[in-house]
């Protein structure tokens, strides 16, 4: 009996462990750049953007598909940094639940 006690109360610690990483994840912001600097993207830790910033030399139509380009990239790059900063975080949590994945 005492040893499902302990394990209620393992899991419920791991249960607050998680809910203090999800809301870390939150309020981190990650910022992306362009390399020109044209584009910024600012997303969370949980992948929602929080905003966009484009330079005004493209907000006009001849460069209308560079600009389209170049936010593809940068979004993806925002939310490539926000993976890592999660599977960081979450790294320490899944080992001490005994979860090892393979690569983090």
């Amino acid at each position: 009996m005492a040893g499902q006690l302990d394990k209620a109360k393992q899991l419920y610690q791991l249960q607050k462990e998680a809910k203090a990483i999800q809301k870390e994840l939150r309020d981190t912001e990650i910022e992306a750049r362009s390399k020109e600097g044209a584009v910024t993207v600012v997303i969370n830790g949980e992948q929602h953007i929080k905003s966009i910033e484009i330079a005004d030399e493209y907000l006009n139509a001849e460069k209308k598909r560079e600009l389209e380009q170049e936010l593809v990239k940068v979004v993806s790059e925002a939310i490539n940094r926000a993976q890592m900063v999660a599977a960081e975080r979450t790294k320490k949590l899944m080992g001490e639940m005994g979860v090892n994945f393979p690569g983090m």
